[in-house]
């Protein structure tokens, strides 16, 4: 038999590649006197001894995915500083502690005099219903938190603009005195999603029956203890409800912290004494902190410029949003590909949506909060967008709270140039989703970081399905270019051009993001 020199590639092929193979009719099995010089191939398989082949098939290159975009170092760090501000627990952490483990020790601050504080304290009792009395203990407090926590403060009061509006629409509502709305910030730092060591959640810091006993709904999809107007709402009669009981505000408070029994035992261990800093010391620790944490944050706030406090401005004042009452189950990530906002603020404006989807259930008014140059849009569009939904929700084979199943999780090491979006396509999910289960605050990773994911299906995607394929090759323009105007989206530029999808316009310019700067150029096909 004559000899022919031939690239022979020996493999040992496993079960499943050689089933593959087997199963191909597009590649004729060739005995060796059948091969062609210069070609490559494999063994197929081996009959008595005589080994058969077929032409090696070079494997697909998986498709290149989008880098990621290059933003300003400056400005990166400035979103950073004021994402992590919104979303972060430290601040919690820290006034939690500092409630419950309040020290009345003589602090040394000569910036406040006694007299001053005195003075200053004796025009806020004046106008207010509380006991704002001087006493030693409260000068401590007073003088130690403007001693070690100022820049705390400082970030509380840039916040405080965007809450306090609605808290005080509620707790006048309801007859509540105004200064009540600092107890938010003893509560919960003002961090919407805030949980204590017991599993008080919220603004308000709800356990989860009383939150139920006040109107608060929790479901797999939904926890209103985390709802700013919501929540605000149940306090205020729950405050209101206290100080019927007990006629004093000051009461009423320590009844909020610890439970009208705790209040109604150190009244009587106290020999009937119905003035909170008389039953103080007949109270449990933390509520003993409690009042005077409150109060100290009472005159931080009134006497900020007198101490020389900078507000931190926040990213919205409540009136630059508005909200819209949903038709139909969407979720934030379909939102902020829809308008472009990002999802860090559409997260810190609907904090009650636990999974970051907005169900529709009937008797329900749950509503979509955005900023208020938004809203126009989207009520204009809501048609397409909602349909645009439910074909997203439809092709899902698992509703998203059995996505959380221990049984698929797996374990992923971040490498040199992974990013979340990239990870996330390779596993079927959504950003926003490794960001929940993993606790992250940013979209910042640290090569050899960690992750949680639970795959789509339980598996990873490792290659581009059909049907991306195909929704990439769409091309219905051909060398067209677009720029970018005021107030443009991804979503609403697609609509200005047939059969073209923000993932179209995503992939041809290889973004990464919805955010648009006026006078960008877009190629709406690539020809």
């Amino acid at each position: 038999m004559q000899q022919v020199k031939t690239h022979i590639v020996l493999v040992i092929l496993l079960s499943v590649s050689f089933f593959s193979l087997a199963q191909d009719n597009s590649n004729t099995r060739l005995s060796q006197d059948q091969l062609i010089e210069g070609e490559d191939y494999v063994i197929d398989t081996i009959i008595d001894g005589q080994a058969y082949f077929k032409k090696s098939i070079e494997a697909l290159q998986s498709a290149e995915l989008p880098k990621v975009l290059q933003d300003d170092v400056l400005a990166s760090n400035i979103d950073k500083k004021w994402l992590e501000e919104l979303y972060s627990t430290t601040l919690f952490d820290t006034i939690y502690r500092d409630v419950s483990d309040l020290k009345y020790n003589a602090v040394y601050y000569p910036e406040l005099t006694t007299d001053t504080l005195k003075a200053r304290l004796a025009r806020l009792n004046a106008k207010t219903p509380f006991n704002v009395e001087y006493n030693p203990a409260l000068e401590s407090v007073i003088k130690s938190f403007l001693k070690n926590r100022h820049q705390s403060f400082e970030r509380l009061m840039g916040l405080s603009n965007y809450y306090f509006p609605m808290f005080e629409r509620e707790l006048d509502n309801q007859d509540i005195p105004l200064e009540m709305k600092y107890l938010a910030i003893v509560e919960s730092a003002l961090k919407p999603r805030a949980r204590s060591r017991v599993g008080a959640t919220g603004l308000w810091q709800f356990m989860f029956a009383t939150g139920k006993q006040y109107g608060l709904d929790v479901s797999s999809y939904v926890d209103e203890r985390s709802d700013p107007i919501k929540s605000t709402k149940a306090a205020a009669t729950y405050l209101s409800r206290l100080y019927k009981l007990f006629g004093d505000w000051d009461l009423a408070l320590a009844a909020y912290n610890s439970g009208p029994g705790n209040v109604s035992k150190a009244i009587r261990r106290s020999g009937g004494y119905q003035n909170y800093w008389n039953i103080r010391q007949n109270l449990p620790r933390e509520t003993a902190g409690y009042v005077p944490a409150f109060l100290a944050t009472m005159y931080i706030f009134e006497y900020a410029k007198e101490h020389g406090f900078v507000q931190h401005r926040p990213e919205f004042h409540l009136i630059e949003t508005d909200t819209i009452h949903v038709k139909q189950m969407i979720s934030l990530d379909q939102v902020s590909e829809f308008t472009g906002v990002e999802i860090e603020t559409l997260q810190f404006l609907n904090p009650a949506y636990k999974l970051d989807i907005i169900p529709f259930i009937e008797g329900k008014n749950y509503t979509l909060r955005l900023p208020i140059e938004i809203v126009g849009a989207f009520v204009n569009n809501e048609d397409q967008l909602y349909a645009h939904a439910k074909a997203e929700f439809e092709k899902r084979e698992k509703p998203l709270p059995q996505f959380f199943n221990a049984d698929t999780k797996t374990r992923y090491t971040v490498k040199q140039g992974d990013y979340l979006g990239k990870i996330a396509r390779q596993y079927g999910v959504r950003v926003s989703q490794i960001k929940q289960w993993n606790g992250l605050r940013s979209n910042n990773l640290k090569i050899g970081q960690r992750l949680t994911i639970y795959p789509r299906n339980g598996v990873a995607v490792n290659k581009p399905t059909a049907s991306a394929s195909t929704k990439k090759s769409t091309k219905p323009i051909n060398g067209e270019t677009y720029t970018v105007q005021q107030g443009d989206s991804l979503w609403s530029i697609s609509q200005k051009f047939t059969g073209v999808s923000v993932q179209n316009i995503k992939d041809w310019n290889d973004i990464s993001g919805t955010k648009l700067k006026p006078g960008m150029k877009l190629i709406i096909s690539k020809g």
